[in-house]
């Protein structure tokens, strides 16, 4: 009996509703984490900048999410709760190892898949925007790859990376400006 004059919260097992919509999330993290492997393979790769550490990120990823599936609320973007994912376990990993600067790059080559005479002035190319990527700051980085390789906007992007959108604008910027000096050295 309640004798602060206060009302019991009942714990115990959660009502139908709320069972409902944890199976309702479950099945859809389930059902929509094979169309999010690449995605989430490419984002781990940005970051890390090494395959080895993009697959061990998305399994890890994989496994976080299957194991939390019931704080995924139905009806929002999957993608964007996996990549969120997968970035805080990218910079809790870079805390806890305290990576130094450099470590784990791929060779922008190694990362191409050369598949006939006719594709391998496409993958130069590729290859010299992966370099080009690749000596951008981490954040710049990110930026890009969200944006303009993966398709968000800039307020998804912000939402994201938990920085306000005007910092996201001039990250892309700054990450632009980057880019084409090369482009305006070469033609000086």
């Amino acid at each position: 009996m309640n004798t602060s004059g206060g009302s019991f919260i009942r714990l115990g097992n959660p009502s139908p509703e709320i069972n409902q919509v944890a199976t309702s999330a479950a099945t859809q993290v389930r059902s929509g984490l094979k169309a999010q492997l690449a995605r989430l393979w490419r984002y781990g790769l940005a970051l890390s900048r090494s395959r080895d550490t993009a697959e061990d990120l998305v399994q890890a990823t994989c496994l976080r999410a299957l194991e939390r599936a019931e704080q995924f609320e139905p009806g929002t973007r999957l993608d964007r709760w996996l990549f969120a994912i997968l970035r805080s376990i990218w910079l809790n990993d870079i805390r806890s190892r305290k990576i130094r600067l450099g470590r784990g790059l791929i060779d922008a080559e190694e990362a191409l898949v050369v598949d006939g005479a006719r594709e391998i002035e496409t993958n130069v190319s590729a290859a010299e925007v992966l370099r080009a990527l690749g000596k951008l700051p981490d954040a710049q980085r990110e930026a890009v790859l969200l944006v303009y390789v993966e398709g968000y906007s800039y307020r998804e992007a912000a939402d994201l990376l938990g920085a306000p959108i005007g910092t996201i604008m001039s990250r892309l910027a700054a990450a632009r400006s980057a880019l084409t000096k090369p482009t305006r050295q070469g033609e000086n």
